[in-house]
């Protein structure tokens, strides 16, 4: 295994079990452009190779199916995960977060949402963040405009507010923690500028290194880029070290990707048998890179 790799491996060991974020790692990244749905043992091989036993998956998979993030088919004695539909309703608002070019047509207003006290309030807290809305106060919710709203704070009070007086401005500084997300994107660059050095020397990789490498790879960056509201360049400090990571993650990902999906070629099987080729707009992402 890569020296680069292995040491993001022994790093990830070393912190609590991530089991059920990576497995939405894998299907967000890898398996909902081949169908979304795949079979149990799938995962398992590929969990072998994080030295993560099988029943930590098993129980893993049991929680988020319990969570309706995933149902469950069985065929004889195999078990098959599909994303149930809120649970791909999220994963397309993450992707677009993750792959997609920031955007650049900002208007210089911001939406504002104002969500009551009870359930609603609860339901769309994390639908919120992976949007890219910061909250100021319980309840208030600000990203730029334009921002797609999630399904679940569709009944928020919905207002429009200019960044470009003072408390604009205050309202930006206590809605994101910037300089939080700055650190992680440093160590994120830190993390993985190894690995490009790796790939850029033509170093060989097995198609399972590949794939594993590419996984953590967008299961790291997925951690900050979700918390970051991706807000317009000139909100932003001159050396604000987003831009440093995406085109880092970019150029690591296109560089593993045709080799990491050989594995799933050989590996990736759902209750039909192999997995269909990956949609078109797999190839597109980064592209802008």
């Amino acid at each position: 295994m890569p020296p680069p790799l292995k040491r993001i491996i022994d790093q990830l060991k070393r912190e609590p079990s991530r089991t059920g974020s990576i497995i939405i790692t894998v299907f967000g990244d890898a398996i909902v452009p081949r169908g979304g749905s795949v079979w149990l043992g799938t995962l398992l091989e590929f969990f072998k190779a994080l030295d993560v036993d099988g029943g930590v998956v098993r129980t893993a998979m049991s929680r988020l199916a319990a969570d309706r993030w995933f149902e469950r088919e069985k065929v004889g004695r195999n078990s098959f995960y599909r994303l149930v539909k809120k649970g791909r309703q999220t994963f397309d608002t993450a992707t677009r977060h993750i792959y997609d070019p920031p955007p650049s047509d900002w208007t210089g207003r911001f939406e504002l949402l104002l969500i009551g006290n009870g359930g609603d309030r609860d339901a769309s807290r994390e639908p919120l963040r992976n949007a890219g809305f910061g909250s100021p106060l319980p309840g208030v919710w600000v990203a730029p405009s334009g921002v797609p709203v999630p399904e679940e704070a569709a009944g928020a009070i919905r207002l429009e507010v200019s960044a470009e007086d003072d408390s604009g401005r205050r309202l930006l500084s206590e809605s994101w923690p910037l300089q939080r997300t700055a650190d992680a994107y440093l160590k994120f660059v830190k993390t993985f500028e190894p690995l490009r050095g790796w790939i850029g020397r033509r170093e060989r990789l097995e198609d399972a290194e590949a794939f594993v490498a590419r996984i953590l790879l967008i299961h790291h960056y997925r951690r900050v880029v979700l918390r970051d509201p991706l807000l317009p360049t000139a909100l932003l400090p001159k050396d604000w070290p987003g831009r440093a990571a995406r085109k880092l993650c970019g150029e690591i990902y296109r560089g593993l990707l045709p080799t990491s999906e050989q594995w799933l070629d050989r590996h990736g099987s759902n209750e039909s048998g192999a997995l269909p080729k990956a949609v078109p707009a797999l190839w597109q992402r980064f592209d802008e890179l």
